[in-house]
C-alpha cells in the first residue's frame, strides 16, 4: 500500500475496470470524450483516476441527460457518465458486487451474473400455470426516486470500506446536465445509464421488496428484473390484499406504485372459468395471455403463455427501418449481413424462445427491407417489387445461410411450427 494514499485501490483494478467499460461501449458524457479518444492517452488517464480515487479527491462530473422513447410514447431520461467516471464506477462495482451478490434473492434476475430476462420469463410462465392470479407491479419513476439515506443504509450493511461509501454517496448526488444545457441538482434517485446504478437499484429493492416478501409472504412467489416485478397469487382476494400491502411497504421506502400501470391479472386458460377485466400482462418484452395451443395428442386447448409483445414488435420494426440510415446502396451484400445478422440473432434467441410463431411478422418485415435494399442497389430492380422478390429468392437458394433469419425461417413452416 502506498502510505501517501488515503485508500488502497489497486492500479490493476483500474485497468481491469477500463477493459470492462471498453467492452460495454457506450456514448460520450458531458465532456464529449469517446472511448477511442480516452484510449489515446490511456496510461495517463487511468493514472489520474487511480490517483484521485486513492487520495479521496475524486469528484464525479455531472452526467449527460439523454432521452429515449418508452413503449407508452413518453420519454425515459438516462444519465450518461463520462468515460473516466464509468471507469471509476466500475472499480467500485468490482469491489462491491462480490459482497452483495451472494445475498440477493433467487428470483431477482436483473443485471446479475448467470441470470437473464429469459430466465425470469420462463419461471413466470411455469408459475402462471400453477397460480391463477398475478399482480403486475409498476413502480412509479423508480430510478428517479430512490431515497439516498435508505440507499446508503443498504450499502453500509455490506461494506464499511470508507472509499466505497464516499464515492457511492458522491455518485448519488452527481448533478445532471439536461438537454437544454441547464444543470439539475440531485437530491434523490440514481441515474439510469450509470455503471453502478443497476447494482444499487438491486440492492435497494432487495431490502425494500425481496426480503420483505420473503419474511411476510413466503408462499407468494415472484419474479423481479430490476423494477419490473410480477407476483403470483392463488385467489383474487389474496391478490387485492397483497397489492395493498406492497403499496404500503413501498410508501414506507419512499416509493410509489403506479396507480394505472399496476394491475391484478387473471391467468385464464381452459381450466379457469369466468371473465376478468385484466387477462394479460407484459413482462420483459413478452405478453402473457390466453393462447391456443396443442397438447401432446394434437388437441387444441387454451394455455396462458408468453409471446413477443406488440410493443416489442413495433420497436423491432422501427430498428429495421433505421437500417436505412446506415446501410446504403453502395454497401456490399457482405457488409449488409455483417450489420444485421448480430442484431437479428439476438432477436431470434430472445423472442423466439416462447411461441415462436409470433416472430413470423417480424421476419416478413426484415425480408421487405432486404428487397427494398436490392431495389435501390440494382438498376434493373428499381420500381419492380416482383423482380426484387425473385432476386432475393435466388440469393436465398444459393446462399441459404447468408442471413441468420433465413436459417430460422427454414426451421419453421408458415404456421410457425418447427419442422
Amino acid at each position: 500500500m502506498n502510505k501517501a494514499k488515503s485508500y488502497h485501490i489497486s492500479k490493476f483494478a483500474v485497468m481491469e475496470a477500463f477493459e470492462h467499460v471498453k467492452a460495454n461501449k457506450g456514448a460520450a458524457g458531458v465532456d464529449g470524450e469517446t472511448i477511442i479518444e480516452f484510449e489515446k492517452d490511456l496510461k495517463n488517464n487511468l493514472f489520474k483516476i487511480w490517483n484521485r480515487m486513492s487520495s479521496g479527491s475524486y469528484f464525479p462530473p455531472p452526467v449527460r441527460s439523454y432521452e429515449i422513447d418508452k413503449a407508452d410514447g413518453k420519454k425515459r431520461t438516462l444519465g450518461i457518465p463520462t468515460v473516466s467516471d464509468r471507469v471509476a464506477q466500475m472499480v467500485v462495482k468490482m469491489y462491491l458486487e462480490p459482497f452483495v451478490e451472494p445475498h440477493f434473492h433467487d428470483d431477482s434476475y436483473g443485471y446479475r451474473p448467470k441470470k437473464s430476462g429469459l430466465d425470469a420469463v420462463g419461471v413466470a410462465r411455469t408459475r402462471c400455470w400453477k397460480h391463477d392470479w398475478v399482480i403486475d407491479i409498476d413502480i412509479k419513476g423508480f430510478f428517479d426516486n430512490i431515497d439516498h439515506v435508505l440507499m446508503m443504509r443498504a450499502v453500509e450493511k455490506h461494506t464499511q470500506e470508507p472509499w466505497i461509501l464516499l464515492y457511492v454517496q458522491r455518485w448519488l448526488k452527481a448533478p445532471m446536465v439536461n438537454v437544454d444545457g441547464t444543470v439539475q441538482q440531485r437530491i434523490r434517485g440514481t441515474p439510469q445509464g450509470g455503471v453502478i446504478s443497476p447494482l444499487l437499484a438491486n440492492l435497494f429493492l432487495h431490502y425494500s421488496f425481496d426480503i420483505w416478501m420473503k419474511r411476510n409472504f413466503p408462499m407468494n412467489s415472484f419474479e423481479r428484473y430490476a423494477d419490473d416485478i410480477v407476483v403470483h397469487c392463488n385467489t383474487e382476494r389474496e391478490a387485492i390484499e397483497l397489492k395493498d400491502a406492497i403499496k404500503s411497504r413501498l410508501l414506507d421506502c419512499k416509493l410509489e406504485l403506479h396507480p394505472e400501470k399496476t394491475k391484478i391479472v387473471y391467468c385464464k386458460d381452459s381450466n379457469r372459468k369466468g371473465e376478468y377485466q385484466n387477462e394479460k400482462f407484459d413482462f420483459l418484452g413478452y405478453t402473457f395471455r390466453p393462447r391456443s395451443s396443442r397438447n401432446r395428442f394434437g388437441k387444441l386447448f387454451t394455455n396462458f403463455t408468453p409471446a413477443i409483445s406488440d410493443k416489442a414488435k413495433q420497436k423491432i420494426r422501427d430498428k429495421v427501418k433505421d437500417w436505412r440510415k446506415v446501410i446504403k446502396p453502395n454497401n456490399t451484400l457482405k457488409e449488409f449481413t455483417e450489420i444485421v445478422n448480430p442484431v437479428t440473432t439476438g432477436w431470434i434467441n430472445y423472442y423466439g424462445k416462447y411461441h415462436a410463431s409470433e416472430l413470423w411478422v417480424i421476419m416478413r418485415h426484415i425480408e421487405t427491407e432486404i428487397m427494398r435494399w436490392f431495389k435501390k442497389k440494382y438498376e434493373e430492380l428499381k420500381r419492380n417489387w416482383k423482380k426484387a422478390k425473385d432476386w432475393v429468392g435466388k440469393v436465398k437458394h444459393k446462399q441459404p445461410s447468408l442471413f441468420k433469419h433465413w436459417q430460422w425461417m427454414r426451421r419453421h413452416d408458415l404456421d410457425g411450427r418447427a419442422v
